[in-house]
């Protein structure tokens, strides 16, 4: 049984008082969440909301925002989480590219969906987290906390392989696909990544990354698998907030991005914050520098960090054990239980350990392809191992040693030709965060008539630091080949980031 609102329900059962979720000044043990989800399903089956429909969630971090995930996948329907920050054209095109059903969403965002609807080819309502909501037409209160959990219909029969979500993520091309995960991807990737991380009913997952995003959203589908604590905070923008809520919460899990373990590494002093509780960090979405992985450590040295590599297709596809990140900390580890992953060349061809090429990875936990994207799907996968279906391409470059052990390269596209020379922007960025003064950097290629590209450093400094383009190019010269060395610096106030607060090279001025 791979169905998550089945596990949810075991969950519930086994410790229906244990508490489930911790929100600013709202706390619910897993009876109440079980129980506020089942008033927004029958809310959502009232409003015609059946199997198989496609749902969006526009909400921030919030004990709505949970409910509203477990109730929509209770109802059979597709999950479709939003970012709060998406603006009403973005919106409009991924409710009529799915033909969305009905939208959950707060009405501070009410200009935006409004917009969005008024400029979507599709009709579909609003359900609002707002008891005594009185909108427009199409638009309905979110039910009272007297309102019926049960409406006498069955929870919607769904497979292992039905759809529970669909995730849409910009990618390297900018415009939004929609990843199509089912219950089977979703619970099987989170028992291996509980396994991995050996995590606990008695843990405390503290959370400021998005639901919306898949590395947020696994926090919460990990937290509901062993009936932990899951603390959210809306954002990490305020670090010295956060850390208040996690030292008061006593927190023994963190989950970050390398963005916010710069801005952690940056602060003066974590001293007024106990933070002893913290036994594990883990880092994804981006690759996180030896240099940072060093600061880290210092600043948390009774927590072990396990910097994991994943993408939205298949949630997780590697992690480096804590006890190998001396060894070894610039690896991603060699791929986690459950799967198949080998390196192909340009034509296609099997790379041995020790080559380099792009990751492939086979596995229950691979998406089933994008929404309404048939030629995308088709050149993403590939014949995988023999009588085991389809594999996935990655589009990420790894160089590998002869353990198997796996390097991360590039992105495919980011790829710079300088000079006759292929270079790796995340080498160069790796080597220009060892400057004590560079709280985050990217490499980019500008043209150049002379060398096609030419290496340009965009960089942000650590609070009160200076630092000269000069002294950057020198660092560079001392510590990497000449042709990886930029020719240009610049210093901005910050970096360009996706909607989910990844840095971008998209946005570079």
């Amino acid at each position: 049984m791979k169905r998550l609102h089945a596990m949810f329900d075991d969950t519930v059962r086994r410790v229906p008082h244990r508490v489930a979720l911790v929100c600013g000044d709202h706390r619910l043990d897993y009876a109440g969440l079980d129980a506020l989800s089942r008033r927004v399903a029958v809310r959502l089956r009232a409003l015609g909301v059946v199997p198989g429909d496609r749902v969006g969630v526009l909400l921030d971090n919030s004990v709505e925002m949970v409910a509203s995930l477990w109730a929509v996948l209770r109802a059979g329907a597709v999950c479709m989480p939003f970012n709060p920050q998406t603006k009403a054209d973005k919106l409009a095109g991924m409710m009529a590219g799915t033909r969305g059903r009905l939208l959950i969403a707060q009405p501070s965002l009410a200009s935006v969906w409004r917009a969005a609807r008024a400029g979507s080819t599709g009709a579909w309502h609003v359900l609002t987290i707002d008891a005594a909501w009185h909108g427009q037409t199409d638009e309905h209160p979110w039910p009272e906390s007297d309102a019926p959990s049960d409406d006498g219909v069955p929870v919607a029969e769904t497979d292992d392989d039905t759809l529970a979500f669909i995730i849409h993520t910009s990618g390297t091309t900018g415009a939004p696909k929609g990843v199509m995960l089912s219950h089977r991807n979703l619970a099987s990737v989170m028992q291996t990544v509980a396994s991995y991380l050996a995590l606990r009913q008695d843990d405390v997952i503290f959370s400021a990354l998005p639901l919306s995003f898949s590395y947020g959203l696994g926090q919460c589908l990990l937290s509901a698998r062993v009936g932990a604590t899951l603390v959210l905070d809306r954002s990490f923008a305020f670090p010295a907030k956060s850390l208040e809520i996690l030292a008061r919460e006593r927190a023994t899990v963190f989950p970050a991005v390398p963005t916010m373990y710069a801005m952690l590494a940056g602060m003066d002093d974590l001293s007024p914050w106990d933070l002893s509780s913290l036994r594990l960090l883990t880092s994804a979405s981006a690759p996180l520098s030896p240099v940072l992985q060093q600061r880290t450590a210092a600043r948390f040295p009774g927590a072990d960090l396990v910097v994991m590599y994943g993408q939205t297709e298949c949630t997780r596809i590697s992690y480096l054990p804590a006890a190998e990140r001396e060894r070894r900390p610039d690896s991603i580890g060699r791929g986690m239980a459950g799967q198949t992953c080998w390196l192909i060349d340009d034509a296609g061809r099997r790379v041995p350990w020790g080559g380099t090429g792009e990751l492939v990875v086979q596995g229950e936990h691979v998406t089933q392809g994008y929404w309404g994207a048939p030629a995308l799907t088709a050149e993403k996968f590939i014949e995988g191992a023999e009588g085991q279906g389809r594999a996935f391409r990655t589009g990420d470059l790894f160089r590998s040693d002869e353990d198997g052990w796996l390097y991360f390269v590039a992105r495919k596209d980011d790829i710079i030709k300088t000079r006759g020379e292929k270079v790796s922007p995340v080498e160069v960025e790796a080597a220009i965060a060892r400057l004590p003064a560079v709280r985050e950097c990217l490499v980019s290629g500008v043209p150049d008539d002379l060398l096609g590209q030419a290496l340009k450093a965009w960089i942000v400094l650590q609070p009160g630091a200076t630092l000269s383009e000069r002294d950057v190019i020198r660092h560079c010269l001392a510590h990497l080949e000449s042709h990886m060395a930029p020719r240009h610096v610049a210093f901005l106030d910050d970096l360009p980031r996706t909607d989910n607060g990844k840095p971008t090279r998209k946005g570079l001025p």
